[in-house]
């Protein structure tokens, strides 16, 4: 007879690259079996999936474009299959949003193709996602929504996206909410400038925007992956059950 597994179980989208494999990892440290989501890259994801079995812990790599709502029931249906098979589970503990795009371009510049393709990623994905999940996600769970500072502060050419970001956190408080009965607590994490490839890497490769940056943080430099993953591993332990509703910058103090 197969025991059923007592492991918590962390479900985090975009979990093959950048903050998210960094997420993924800090988990699997923390002692958590992980399912991740790529887009198209399916060796990077295995890559990632590796790592983790290595750290002693579960894994899967499920293929998801969180811009295309119409896949949702058939991916909840593909997470609910390995639960089943892998872990002998109906539920899973924690949700993390963290799927997305870059996008660079002023207000005034902004096509309604660009407008269109944030709201499908970060809005709306993030929305229908959390919804078709829900059955699956154990009372007492956890979910994490990824922001970011600049629904905070301002910077020319982000404002498609930041406002994306804005609605994410007025989601998250909404989801806390209604959630609540269930025992389940919503939170955001923002953060900051981070040196990964994230919107064609600028940040990592650009020296002057590096720069800047690192001039208008208090701690004097750039984020780097690291920064992020801990505190999003972090806030899904037991030790933060009691947080709820919260917006957490982590910006090394960006703009203050």
């Amino acid at each position: 007879m197969t025991m059923q597994s007592t492991t918590s179980i962390a479900l985090i989208t975009g979990g093959s690259r950048g903050l998210g494999r960094n997420a993924a990892l800090k988990l699997a440290e923390k002692g958590n079996d992980v399912i991740l989501t790529y887009r198209s890259n399916r060796a990077e994801a295995g890559a990632v999936v590796q790592q983790i079995e290595k750290l002693g812990h579960q894994a899967v790599a499920l293929q998801l474009d969180v811009a295309n709502s119409g896949s949702f029931a058939s991916f909840a249906e593909s997470v609910r299959t390995e639960l089943a098979r892998r872990w002998q589970r109906e539920r899973f503990d924690y949700l993390v949003n963290n799927a997305g795009i870059g996008a660079h371009a002023s207000f005034a510049e902004t096509t309604e193709t660009q407008f269109d393709e944030l709201v499908n990623i970060h809005f709306k994905g993030v929305f229908f996602l959390t919804q078709k999940l829900l059955p699956l996600i154990a009372d007492g769970g956890r979910i994490v929504n990824i922001s970011t500072g600049l629904a905070r502060f301002a910077l020319p050419g982000y404002s498609a996206y930041a406002a994306m970001k804005g609605a994410i956190e007025v989601l998250s408080r909404y989801m806390a909410k209604e959630l609540g009965p269930r025992g389940i607590a919503v939170n955001v994490v923002a953060p900051g400038a981070i040196e990964t490839d994230f919107g064609g890497g600028a940040v990592r490769d650009n020296a002057d925007l590096n720069k800047f940056v690192a001039s208008q943080t208090a701690l004097g430099r750039v984020g780097v992956p690291d920064d992020i993953g801990g505190v999003i591993a972090s806030l899904l332990s037991v030790d933060n059950r009691w947080i709820n509703a919260q917006r957490i910058e982590v910006s090394g103090g960006m703009a203050i």
